[in-house]
C-alpha cells in the first residue's frame, strides 16, 4: 500500500449533472440563486461519432467550488426517465441509456497542480480503478476513472488563471443559449450563430472595460 499523500486535494472543482431544461436552470441558479455563470464548454464532434454536440456550463458556487450541466443537442427526455421524474429518477440508468448520458453525471475534485494530478493517476493505475482518459479542455487537465459503483470520478488541475474575457464568453454562450432553446431549431449550429450575433450587438458596450490581458 502507498503512504499517505500530502494532502493536495482542494475540495470540489464541480458536481455535474445533465439538463433537459437549460433555461430554466439557468434561471434557477443564475437569476433566483445568484450564481454567476463562470464557464462554458462549447463541443462539437467531440468524442465518438454517435456522440451529440453539447454545451458544458458552469455556476460558482462559491469558495471556488462550481456546479455544472450538460445540455445535448437533438437529446430529448426518452433517453433517462419518465417526464416528470426528478431526482435519481429524472437520470434513470439503464441499458438502454447512452455512456455519455451517464458519464454526465459525477464529481470533480481539484488538486493543486500537475505533479499532484500525475501522482494520482499513477495511483489509480496501479489499482482495480485505472483512468480511462486523461484529457485538457481549455483551462483545466483532468483525469478520469469510475468509482467501485460505477460512478464517473474526475480529478483536475488549472493549466492557468480563467481570464474576464472567457467568464465574458461564457455569458455570450449562455445568452445565445437561452435565445436558441426557445426557438424552433435548437441546435447546436444555430447556438453559434445567435452567439456571433450576440458579439456584434454588445462589442460597443466592452471597450475599453474588456481590454484583453494576457496572463
Amino acid at each position: 500500500m502507498d503512504q499517505p499523500l500530502a494532502h493536495t486535494v482542494r475540495g470540489v472543482d464541480h458536481a455535474a449533472f445533465p439538463t433537459f431544461a437549460p433555461a430554466e436552470t439557468v434561471r434557477f441558479y443564475r437569476d433566483v440563486l445568484g450564481f454567476p455563470v463562470v464557464h462554458s464548454v462549447c463541443a462539437a464532434g467531440w468524442g465518438p461519432a454517435d456522440h451529440p454536440d453539447f454545451i458544458h456550463f458552469f455556476f460558482d458556487i462559491g469558495m471556488g467550488d462550481r456546479i455544472a450541466f450538460f445540455y445535448y443537442f437533438g437529446v430529448d427526455r426518452s433517453v433517462a426517465g419518465a417526464a416528470g421524474a426528478k431526482g435519481d429518477d429524472y437520470a434513470r440508468f439503464g441499458p438502454e441509456v447512452p455512456e455519455y448520458f451517464v458519464n454526465s453525471r459525477h464529481l470533480a475534485i481539484h488538486v493543486d497542480g500537475e505533479n499532484d494530478l500525475l501522482e494520482y493517476r499513477r495511483r489509480l493505475d496501479a489499482s482495480e480503478w485505472p483512468v480511462f482518459m486523461q484529457i485538457r479542455h481549455e483551462t483545466i487537465e483532468s483525469i478520469y476513472t469510475h468509482d467501485p459503483n460505477g460512478y464517473m470520478f474526475e480529478i483536475t488541475r488549472a493549466m492557468r488563471p480563467v481570464t474576464p474575457q472567457e467568464d465574458l464568453d461564457a455569458n455570450l454562450t449562455i445568452d445565445a443559449l437561452l435565445d436558441v432553446v426557445d426557438g424552433p431549431d435548437p441546435s447546436f449550429g444555430n447556438l453559434l450563430a445567435r452567439k456571433a450575433e450576440l458579439i456584434i450587438e454588445r462589442a460597443g458596450a466592452w471597450a475599453p472595460a474588456h481590454e484583453v490581458q494576457v496572463p
